[in-house]
């Protein structure tokens, strides 16, 4: 006769193992220290071991607001196990600098798609050759050749907002919520996209026409299908910023979360974007091989300078082109949301930037027929640009530290050797956050823009990045801005449903902002000299 020998159950084991590779070696690795972390403060005590408390932080929509705290006595935080935030100015050239020797990080990499667009590229080389095709597309002299389409786009808004107008504001007087009836904050954005459509592809969305962003998707197998713009961006942006962060295990984590009902409503919204730009490309592409030749970024991206096909791949036209649709969109909604939020928010700081406009444009005769400023006109006036950038640097449109990694070889940052392997970043809002350099840093004075004080500041304004890495886009973004905020202050007048009103804003990778909704109406418009 024989005995079995009792066998401990398949389910403690499993458990055994998950205990070992989840809790004992990561403790482990952290007593061992390679990379010599551990001299520097944890965000959390369990920074140094999981990035969960980072994951966790990311739930509540203000990582960088809480790291900002933290930076004001730190300059430099451990936020995972291996990676490195810092809040000394002296470090953005250091890691975003020209000559930096740090690269992006895995972030980029698992976030990309089949192909890596301008913003996701990793290998230097690859990022100089894509620079280079996309440079002319970007360049100051196209940009302004474009004017025409983003004059367009704002003489749809005001023709919208000429409908929602109501009787003008007194001193004193309170909002009648009646009068409140516009959400800025969904129109500054059909602005963007169909402006951003316009220039990049020819392609009329109809969004300010329309009052929606309704839009057409297309699959892998060719069938199309329809769906709602903003979400579909906003949320695919929501989800990734909460469980990106383990890099190692992103690609599990992202396909086990959509079992859970608060994840699955977002990746199914990444799902229908995912086909917004592989049928914008789809529409342009079929134009493009029709022989239509059109003044616009896809044009540049088929062809260079001579005519020459740069004979990309599918799948890197369509990277390029939902990157423009994304990035090319959102933050400058966003910023134009901000600064007149700031403006209503300040009424002197607004009396003074309408004066100066007043001045500039004052017996326009085309202004007064379309009610769009031409960009000449404004595009030079020194305090509507320092309420750009004052607006800009309070709350840039991406507050995220843009990751990236050291050499093999290591680097050295603020002096100090990091080991290579290691990710390191600067929030643009722990950056603009600094007393040292913008004093009384939580208020809007755009003041500090103006002149050679101003000047002295640009190295340490990150709203576009920095270096060889900063936004290419980033002349269009104050093209549009700069005509379509000028535009607005020349005609009309905003209040908010209250003085105490405030707006939200919940940081994924960008802030995604929450409904604006104003009082607008028409200003009486007198020069200066009356």
């Amino acid at each position: 006769m024989t005995t079995s020998i009792p066998q401990l159950p398949y389910a403690l084991i499993l458990g055994a193992c998950v205990f070992l590779y989840f809790v004992v070696y990561p403790v482990l690795i952290y007593f061992r220290d390679v990379n010599g972390l551990r001299r520097y403060p944890n965000m959390h005590p369990l920074s140094g071991i999981s990035w969960i408390p980072f994951m966790v932080l990311s739930h509540f929509g203000e990582r960088s607001t809480y790291l900002s705290k933290l930076h004001q006595e730190h300059p430099v935080i451990r936020t995972g196990p291996n990676a490195l935030s810092y809040g000394d100015l002296r470090a953005i050239k250091d890691i975003y600098g020209h000559n930096t020797p740090c690269t992006k990080d895995g972030q980029y990499v698992v976030g990309a798609g089949s192909h890596f667009h301008l913003a996701d590229v990793v290998d230097k080389h690859d990022h100089a050759r894509k620079r280079k095709t996309l440079s002319s597309a970007y360049a100051l002299k196209n940009l302004e050749g474009w004017e025409h389409k983003v004059a367009d786009k704002t003489h749809k808004l005001l023709c919208h907002l000429d409908k929602c107008c109501s009787a003008p504001l007194k001193d004193g007087e309170s909002v009648n919520p009646e009068d409140v009836n516009v959400d800025f904050r969904k129109w500054s954005n059909f602005f963007t996209l169909d402006a951003i459509a316009d220039i990049g592809l020819s392609e009329k969305l109809g969004f300010l026409d329309r009052g929606h962003d309704r839009i057409t998707g297309r699959r892998t197998d060719g069938t199309t299908y329809e769906c709602d713009f903003r979400p579909a961006l906003y949320q695919t942006a929501r989800k990734q910023s909460l469980i990106i962060w383990n890099y190692q295990w992103y690609p599990i984590i992202d396909k086990l979360s959509n079992f859970i009902p608060f994840y699955g409503r977002m990746g199914k919204l990444s799902k229908d974007w995912e086909g917004i730009p592989v049928e914008l490309a789809h529409r342009r592409l079929q134009r493009y091989r029709a022989g239509e030749k059109l003044d616009d970024f896809f044009q540049a991206l088929m062809e260079d300078k001579t005519g020459h096909p740069n004979n990309l791949e599918w799948g890197e036209i369509v990277a390029e082109i939902s990157i423009m649709m994304n990035a090319g969109s959102a933050t400058t909604a966003i910023a134009i949301t901000n600064i007149i939020y700031q403006l209503i928010k300040n009424p002197e700081i607004m009396r003074k930037v309408v004066e100066e406009i007043d001045a500039a444009v004052e017996n326009d005769d085309d202004e007064e027929e379309s009610g769009v400023l031409a960009y000449d006109k404004v595009k030079h006036l020194p305090y509507l640009r320092a309420c750009l950038d004052e607006s800009l640097r309070l709350f840039p449109p991406t507050p995220h530290g843009l990751p990236r990694e050291t050499p093999p070889d290591g680097a050295n940052i603020l002096g100090q050797y990091i080991p290579g392997g290691v990710t390191v970043s600067m929030s643009a809002l722990v950056a603009h956050r600094q007393e040292s350099v913008f004093p009384q840093a939580e208020k809007f004075i755009p003041e500090r823009f103006l002149g050679e004080e101003g000047k002295a500041l640009q190295p340490y304004f990150l709203s576009f990045s920095a270096g060889a890495r900063g936004c290419i886009g980033r002349n269009i973004s104050y093209l549009e801005q700069t005509v379509v905020v000028a535009s607005l202050l020349r005609r009309y007048g905003f209040a908010l449903s209250s003085p105490d009103w405030q707006l939200q804003r919940m940081e994924t990778l960008n802030w995604i902002l929450g409904d604006m909704p104003i009082k607008v109406w028409r200003r009486e418009q007198k020069s200066p000299s009356t």
